[in-house]
């Protein structure tokens, strides 16, 4: 009995000490999370310093609670948009911020679309007399979009910009799938529809070639003329069309290349230019050198929180990928956005609805359940404003036919007016290892889509013409909301994606503009001023768990750092196992027509989903064990 009950004191002390152990663990995190809540009381003079460790969306993605707790990767940090907008333009006229401080080091881009609107950004506090200063080891295509606008771009010595244009290798797997002998039941409509050609063939087709370098010439001569304004003095040319060259000249010093050519204007340690900033900034005398006085990105839009005066102007947002049922924010659920808008329509204080589309498609019937949602607000008399993000292709574009007037940038992607379905099946795969299957039909519809004994040509002739029927459903939702025949539709759709303003050309986009020009539109169509009227988002906003996450994982500090080319080679070798990892997940999870844009995809941010990175931390940790 006595060692009974010395067993049973030992278990209620492991119990005891794991209960306090939990207590203390979400008590610390508790008062983590309030410690770091930003608050305006702490802004004073200094410098505005913008450290983009990540990419700039339109929505960024909710935190994962579990895997931020567990210790898995580091989840890819992203910045809203209209946040970084909206602490730019407040910092040009805040007497406050003395400079503001762009650290591009580990900026992993954005859609051009995006980029062009915060160098705009960048460039009205420039224009204001206000000093912006650039850092980086080495900029990126994106990161240059940015620094180029700034009053001074500042380089590691030992580092080096190269520009790499758009365009690069796309990865395609039947060879892979023969070997495997899974069989890839494709049905689509559109020769430029190429979403489904990874799954089909081990090349590029003619038309996807054709079609993307006709998106991808429009968006780099775009680049080029921003960057060429921005900095009318520097030498580009020879370093985009001869880079080997350029640096063979310099004897392989690329960063003294581009310091030569004007493309940089300093070359010098980090410590050297954070001098810099205290020069402007201010300094504390009691702390090492090369600090200065600094006001943190969060608690400066904490301080500037959005405005809530005059009349209510819904934004309704969809963006990520289109997907059927509910999501997080950062994936556009069909479900989620429609009780979104229809909670908004229910407080009947919305005089106006603008929709931001910032998305390369997916489900098309959470697309149409997004646009039938948004018809309720035309049912209540409310005007439809369309404002296009970075990407509005496939599904995003679906949706966007149920606008009144379709607001893009010159570099926003859309089109891509097709759609498709992918069944994969695994009879020949099961054969290889001696496993096959055999019942019986009494319909040629029995036991159908039979993935593990394969389709029947009846069943694949249902689905195309299913796939042909949605087909003919979205081309007559282009023509009723833009005012074109069917045929003419036709003649432009057919899967192929456009630029902003060759879509305008094409009608598909009425006018250019802003998010902020979509709302003051909406706001004159319901005959308000559009000075008078403020935006409320109609988001999912992240559980507390959520936001527990977020902060916990943005005090991780083992960031990968910009580096050097080769560094950021290494990066790339990830990203490409993660995208290859991400396209074999997509080939069997597709459940349902898809309108979804491939080429979109290239022309993002420079790391993969975070689904991607998700799938691949689960097969690294089922293989390295």
């Amino acid at each position: 009995m006595k060692l009974v009950r010395g067993a049973w004191k030992i278990l209620v002390g492991i119990k005891d000490a794991l209960v306090l152990a939990a207590m203390l663990l979400f008590f610390g995190l508790l008062f983590a999370v309030l410690a770091a809540k930003p608050s305006p009381a702490t802004i004073g003079n200094g410098a505005l310093v913008l450290d983009l460790n990540g990419s700039i969306v339109e929505q960024p993605a909710e935190a994962d609670a579990f895997s931020a707790f567990a210790g898995g990767s580091a989840p890819v940090n992203e910045f809203r948009l209209r946040d970084v907008v909206r602490a730019l333009d407040k910092a040009k006229d805040d007497d406050r911020v003395k400079v503001v401080v762009l650290d591009l080091d580990s900026f992993t881009g954005g859609y051009p679309a995006a980029l062009n609107e915060v160098a705009e950004a960048v460039r009205r506090v420039r224009d204001s007399k206000k000093p912006v200063l650039a850092y980086a080891t080495g900029y990126t295509d994106a990161g240059y979009r940015l620094a180029a606008n700034a009053s001074e771009i500042w380089m590691n010595p030992m580092g080096g910009t190269l520009f790499t244009g758009p365009g690069g290798s796309q990865l395609y797997y039947k060879g892979l799938i023969d070997r495997l002998g899974v069989n890839a039941h494709i049905y689509r409509v559109g020769k430029y529809k190429s979403f489904v050609e990874p799954y089909t063939r081990s090349d590029q087709s003619p038309e996807a070639k054709q079609a993307s370098q006709a998106l991808y010439g429009v968006i780099f001569d775009q680049w080029k003329q921003a960057i060429a304004k921005a900095r009318p003095k520097a030498k580009f040319d020879p370093l985009l069309m001869t880079p080997d060259a350029v640096v063979t000249a310099a004897q392989g010093d690329i960063a003294k290349s581009n310091l030569d050519a004007g493309i940089v204007d300093k070359l010098a340690e980090r410590i050297d230019f954070n001098k810099r900033v205290a020069e402007i900034a201010g300094s504390d005398t009691n702390k090492p050198a090369g600090n200065f006085n600094t006001i943190k990105y969060a608690n400066y839009l904490a301080a500037n929180p959005l405005p809530t005066g005059g009349d209510a102007i819904g934004v309704l947002t969809v963006a990520g990928e289109i997907v059927d049922g509910k999501a997080d924010t950062g994936t556009a659920g069909g479900d989620t956005i429609a009780k979104a808008l229809f909670d908004g329509l229910a407080k009947k204080k919305l005089k106006a609805l603008v929709v931001r589309v910032d998305s390369p498609g997916g489900s098309a019937l959470a697309s149409e359940t997004i646009r039938r949602a948004i018809l309720e607000a035309k049912a209540q008399k409310l005007p439809v404003v369309v404002s296009m993000g970075s990407v509005a292709a496939s599904g995003g574009y679906w949706v966007a036919t149920a606008g009144d007037t379709i607001f893009a940038e010159p570099t926003t992607i859309t089109g891509s007016i097709g759609i498709f379905g992918i069944i994969p099946t695994f009879e020949n795969t099961l054969a290889k290892i001696g496993v096959t299957s055999d019942g019986v039909r009494t319909t040629p519809m029995s036991g159908q889509p039979d993935v593990i004994g394969g389709t029947t040509p009846e069943v694949d002739r249902v689905l195309q013409a299913g796939i042909e029927h949605g087909y003919r459903q979205f081309l007559n939702r282009v023509a009723g909301a833009r005012k074109l025949t069917v045929e003419r539709v036709d003649e432009i759709a057919q899967g192929r994606v456009w630029d902003g303003g060759t879509a305008r050309q094409l009608g598909l986009v009425d006018r250019f503009g802003t998010l902020k020009d979509a709302i003051d539109e909406a706001a004159k169509r319901a005959k308000l001023d559009p000075a008078k009227v403020h935006a409320v988002y109609l988001e999912k906003e992240p559980g507390w768990l959520a936001k527990l996450a977020a902060q916990w994982s943005s005090g991780d500090d083992e960031e990968e750092a910009g580096g050097d080319v080769f560094a950021r080679i290494s990066g790339d070798r990830k990203a490409v196992f993660a995208r290859a990892v991400g396209d074999m997940q997509r080939l069997t999870r597709t459940s349902s027509i898809q309108a979804r844009c491939l080429e979109c995809a290239g022309m993002g941010p420079a790391l993969p989903s975070r689904d991607d990175l998700r799938v691949m931390d689960l097969l690294l940790a089922r293989f390295t064990k």
